[in-house]
């Protein structure tokens, strides 16, 4: 038998993935929704696109991504909702809790997807983790609804634990180990493998791997030297076979907003005044993550068709809503004032850690740095938006707060805000 190199030590990490988590969510708050296809988007209009979509919408082709018009044509009878965050509030603390009962050491990978750690103290042979899965299961229909379904995967590392639990979707529970990952890698496709996008898959076969065996059995000096070009094929190599590559923290890109308008409009006044308010949100997510920034881009798509984009990078770094908002507004001068603006967008990049703990020498930097602390501790304490700038008055009435489906750390910072 070929010797793979396979990582066998006991599993001890658990992936848990709340199954078409939003659009369960609101079938469990609304009986008359059960069984029926429905989704979720972040705010209703004629052409927005399904962001959750519940099973019985999925059997009918209807995914992530369809817009509203084409969900319709594929069924009539399909049911828009718009996000709402009180009830992805509940689902998320009630699940966290439930984690943590279990393990000090736990990771939210999105509002409804987190891995537990069990490496320190525990002993599967005192109690093997696959009835520990079993129970978590039970407490999630039993604290957060029966019309909630999980999956649960259990593998030697966080790669292998989210493999298992997407194997048997929906309620499905499943352990990854060297016992049967190589029937388990024939059995699926080179794509159906975890962060193998269509360009990583064209990638691989144009160096001849077309199956997770092939990529399985692929040399490593050919995946680092040839196919991916840099460490990421060691790192690949060894999330394949099993070991732990993927528990560090990830470096933070850039920070921002976007907003698609309800209205297009080349109102200068009101579009301004919407796009301070991105700006002063995605300035509450840069302090938020203690960070200060380099540069600054604002983006525009027209309702004719086309785009705008300008960015800088500046000398100092800069953190304050005043100084995010000068930067930005400057920027967003040089646009084609005649288009009307469909949607629109902000970020911060070239972020490095804050330096705002060491004291300026210029009193009016100084001054500016302890205006945005109050503000932010005011709005922390009372509510998102007590204290605001005039100009930002028709930006909060107009632009909704979307739920970041994609991670968690400003959802913490939304729930701390509620």
């Amino acid at each position: 038998m070929k010797n793979y190199r396979l990582n066998t030590e006991i599993p001890k990490i658990m992936h848990i993935d709340l199954n078409s988590a939003f659009a369960s969510a609101e079938q469990q708050a609304w009986p008359s929704l059960r069984g029926r296809p429905m989704g979720v988007t972040n705010r209703l209009s004629k052409e927005c696109c399904v962001i959750a979509a519940s099973y019985e919408a999925k059997a009918l082709g209807i995914k992530v991504g369809t817009r509203l018009s084409e969900a319709k044509a594929l069924c009539p009878d399909f049911i828009m909702l718009e996000t709402d965050p009180t009830k992805y509030t509940h689902m998320y603390k009630g699940l966290i809790s439930i984690m943590q009962d279990y393990s000090s050491h736990i990771k939210m990978k999105s509002i409804d997807e987190g891995v537990i750690d069990f490496h320190p103290k525990y002993s599967t042979e005192k109690r093997p983790l696959i009835d520990v899965g079993y129970e978590i299961k039970q407490r999630v229909y039993q604290t957060l609804g029966r019309h909630m379904r999980i999956n649960v995967g259990i593998g030697t590392n966080r790669f292998l634990a989210k493999m298992a639990a997407g194997w048997h979707k929906p309620n499905g529970l499943d352990q990854l180990d060297h016992k049967n990952l190589i029937p388990f890698y024939k059995s699926i496709e080179l794509e159906d493998i975890t962060g193998i996008a269509d360009a990583f898959g064209a990638r691989l076969r144009a160096h001849g791997i077309f199956t997770p065996m092939q990529f399985l059995e692929a040399n490593e000096q050919v995946l680092w030297r040839r196919v991916f070009k840099s460490i990421d094929g060691h790192y690949w190599k060894q999330r394949l076979t099993g070991f732990e590559i993927d528990d560090h923290p990830t470096k933070l890109g850039m920070v921002g907003r976007q907003w698609v308008l309800p209205k297009a409009s080349h109102n200068d006044e009101w579009l301004r005044s919407c796009l301070h308010f991105l700006t002063t949100t995605a300035g509450v997510k840069l302090r938020y993550r203690n960070v200060e920034a380099r540069g600054a881009s604002v983006w525009i798509s027209f309702n004719a068709g086309g785009g705008w984009r300008d960015k800088q990078m500046f000398h100092m770094p800069f953190y304050t809503d005043a100084d995010i908002w000068l930067h930005v507004s400057r920027l967003f001068d040089h646009r084609p004032k005649h288009m009307d603006v469909r949607t629109m967008g902000m970020y911060l990049y070239e972020l490095t850690p804050s330096t705002r703990s060491q004291l300026s020498l210029m009193d009016d930097v100084i001054k500016a740095g302890e205006i945005t602390k109050a503000v932010d501790e005011i709005n922390d304490f009372y509510g998102s938006f007590t204290v605001f700038t005039a100009d930002t008055l028709t930006g909060t009435k107009t632009v909704k707060q979307k739920i970041p489906f994609g991670g968690t750390e400003y959802f913490e910072l939304l729930l701390k805000r509620a």
